[in-house]
């Protein structure tokens, strides 16, 4: 009877209500800060075509492939623990924690090239949202790896098991929603 036992699983959120909560006020942030840098760009197209121009579009590109590398170690991890492999999910983890210290590396490097060029939050309009909106991220990024780390650990000590494992969905979702965030703010600031 494994198809009845398909057709009467209950459908939910992963994680808990809570990180939803909190996950959904952070997209409603970033939506705000990404429609005013859309107006921004509108009111202002040549300083923000010059500013882009001054942008490492690689390193933004090796941006987004590291997250979405680290994204799928998470996913990994996630079905791991879906297993009852808290030991690989663990393991998993800590691979993609280690793919997202490439993003920190190649964030902080970028900064420094743009301050080498002084250029700074003070530059003009293009650069002071460029520098908050990726710096607001880049904060997201490290609250992500601290939660990773949190459920790591805990996945390690088996503290999940197979009916509780909420909290490793929730920091899986709150993961996979800061890779998605910089998947929309690379074209939007470096590309288009």
């Amino acid at each position: 009877m494994p198809e009845l036992e398909v057709l009467t699983k209950e459908k939910r959120l992963p994680g808990d209500l809570a990180m939803w909560f909190f996950i959904l006020a952070e997209l409603t942030v970033f939506a705000i800060l990404f429609i005013g840098f859309s107006v921004a760009e509108q009111l202002n197209s040549d300083m923000f075509t010059e500013g882009k121009a001054k942008l490492h579009q690689i390193s933004g590109l090796i941006n987004t492939i590291t997250l979405i590398t680290s994204s799928f170690f998470v996913a990994l991890a996630l079905n791991s623990m879906h297993q009852g492999k808290g030991g690989q999910a663990a393991k998993l983890l800590v691979i993609a924690k280690l793919v997202a210290l490439i993003y920190i590396a190649v964030k902080i490097w970028e900064y420094n090239s743009l301050f080498d060029q002084h250029i700074d939050i003070e530059t003009n309009t293009f650069f002071t949202l460029y520098f908050m909106i990726t710096f607001f991220h880049l904060m997201h990024v490290l609250l992500g790896m601290v939660i990773l780390i949190f459920i790591a650990v805990k996945a390690a000590k088996n503290d999940y098991n197979a009916s509780n494992i909420s909290g490793f969905e929730a920091g899986a979702s709150y993961w996979h929603m800061v890779d998605m965030l910089w998947i929309i703010l690379f074209p939007l600031v470096y590309v288009i």
